[in-house]
């Protein structure tokens, strides 16, 4: 194959014109409710044998990179989109690695460049944090392997889903013990910003079931870090936003798996009752998950429900009467199924979002915690300021305790209370208007602000603006922790630019 430097490749894509650079420019049981309660051929430029024509003297690796480099349009249009579908950077190329030597040859030749690289697993971010205008998006959709299950963990590349870990654990009765509800997340991307589910207050988050991390640095280093080598490294890159290393491979605790689930709904008359039966629940331990939500009505008001689960094998089901007492008499059992197909419940949601184009609209959502003090005031302040078509006919508020005795992740930031209170503006327009898209971005950073004011916490995947100064307000007494951690390991800054940290 003839050696091409990435020069030739870009003066190549001039030769081809505007067309070949150009992205992407800038109350009864129904259907619905029950999905909703579980809830172009371009040219590749091939850079296999690229030859690195201003490698410095001084490089540590004088190898050329092994991996190819996609510079077509397609591929960059692809990465140039995510989830959200707000924002729009085309990177210059895509990166496709097959493995974790392949990543470090690219960021080492990256840095050189002075170019941005910035991770890419399942594309589910909302707001462009795993975009690179015209730098590299590293898509780890091929490094999805399960290396190794053991009675108390699982082996794998940071791209595989939670689908697929479940799917090969649960088969030797062992299953990771937090999930979030939507398991099409890849394994690298929850752990890059922590990972919630409804097994959280016992658990922790999936950052806190996590045994080692290989990663590759920002200067292209592989390394493997845990609790006992690279501390340092395993503590910044846990719920670190990707600013100092790309994890590649990661080791998880497991778990007993549960044979069954029976999950339970309760609804309320208004905000303050759902949250004194939450509260109980939650103190008194009666549910292995514990959620809830706020939902339009389909009459301009709001539905408000306790959502909680409970895991049993078949020889021993749960007692509903013992569960229930004292708890909302409007109640009924949604769902009694396997442990499995519990778990994929979101999937039916994401197959009539799919089907009636939903899903790729806008999603500009806004995850937060509040404090457990005051959240009945923050949240009701916050929810009378929405109506239904802020959401969307599938939209839904989700608002429900936890405890965060469990909560370890350094950089993991929730309020400083025991109990705490997920509370999150999950948008799903029924259109595609991007007037009403940045419209609700507006929004969300309005409610951020009355959020923080009140000594609540972002979580940080979600869709509007921040700044430095933001982040170094977010991070708080931890912020000194990833800026040493980047300062040491990506010294010239070109990891994740989507976040704006530094």
């Amino acid at each position: 194959m003839r050696r091409l430097s990435w020069r030739a490749v870009d003066r190549n894509l001039k030769r081809r014109g505007p067309s070949a650079r150009r992205g992407v420019e800038d109350c009864s049981m129904t259907p619905n409710r029950r999905t909703l309660l579980h809830a172009g051929v371009g040219v590749t430029a091939t850079l296999a044998s690229a030859t690195l024509a201003a490698q410095s003297p001084g490089s540590r690796d004088p190898r050329p990179p092994k991996a190819s480099l996609a510079a077509d349009a397609e591929s960059r249009a692809a990465a140039a989109q995510d989830f959200g579908h707000i924002m729009q950077r085309q990177p210059r190329a895509v990166c496709k690695p097959r493995s974790s030597a392949e990543i470090a040859d690219i960021l080492r030749w990256a840095r050189e460049q002075g170019m941005k690289v910035a991770a890419r697993g399942q594309g589910h971010a909302t707001y462009g944090r795993a975009m690179a205008e015209d730098g590299i998006v590293v898509d780890l959709a091929a490094l999805a392997s399960i290396h190794r299950i053991e009675p108390d963990r699982v082996v794998v590349d940071a791209g595989a889903t939670w689908h697929a870990v479940l799917e090969a654990t649960l088969a030797k009765g062992l299953v990771p013990p937090v999930l979030t509800n939507y398991l099409g997340l890849s394994v690298g991307g929850t752990l890059t910003v922590g990972g919630v589910g409804g097994a959280s207050s016992r658990h922790g988050l999936q950052t806190d079931q996590v045994l080692a991390l290989d990663i590759v640095t920002g200067e292209g280093v592989e390394l493997t870090c845990s609790p006992t080598a690279h501390t340092d490294l395993f503590d910044a890159v846990r719920a670190g936003l990707a600013q100092c290393a790309i994890i590649t491979r990661a080791t998880l605790r497991l778990m007993h798996a549960p044979e069954r689930v029976r999950r339970y709904l309760l609804s309320y008359p208004d905000l303050a009752s759902l949250t004194a039966d939450q509260r109980r629940a939650l103190d008194e331990a009666r549910f292995d998950q514990l959620q809830g939500a706020v939902v339009p009505d389909g009459a301009g008001g709001w539905r408000y429900q306790l959502e909680a689960g409970v895991f049993y094998d078949s020889s021993a089901p749960p007692a509903d009467k013992a569960l229930l007492a004292g708890l909302s008499d409007k109640h009924e059992t949604v769902s009694d199924l396997t442990f499995g197909d519990d778990a994929n419940a979101f999937a039916r949601l994401e197959k009539l979002l799919r089907s009636n184009g939903q899903w790729f609209n806008p999603h500009p959502w806004l995850l937060t915690y509040l404090r457990g003090s005051n959240a009945l005031e923050i949240a009701s302040d916050v929810i009378a300021g929405l109506n239904s078509d802020d959401l969307g006919p599938f939209g839904r508020v989700t608002y429900y305790p936890m405890f965060t005795d469990s909560c370890r992740t350094p950089l993991l930031r929730l309020p400083d209370e025991r109990v705490v209170f997920p509370f999150n503006l999950i948008r799903i327009p029924s259109s595609a208007d991007k007037e009403n898209a940045d419209r609700q971005v507006a929004r969300n950073r309005a409610v951020y602000d009355h959020i923080r004011s009140a000594g609540g916490v972002l979580y940080p995947v979600s869709a509007l603006v921040m700044s430095s100064e933001d982040w170094a307000d977010h991070f708080g007494p931890r912020w000194p922790l990833l800026r040493e951690a980047r300062r040491r390991h990506d010294p010239d800054g070109i990891l994740t630019p989507g976040y704006d940290l530094l």
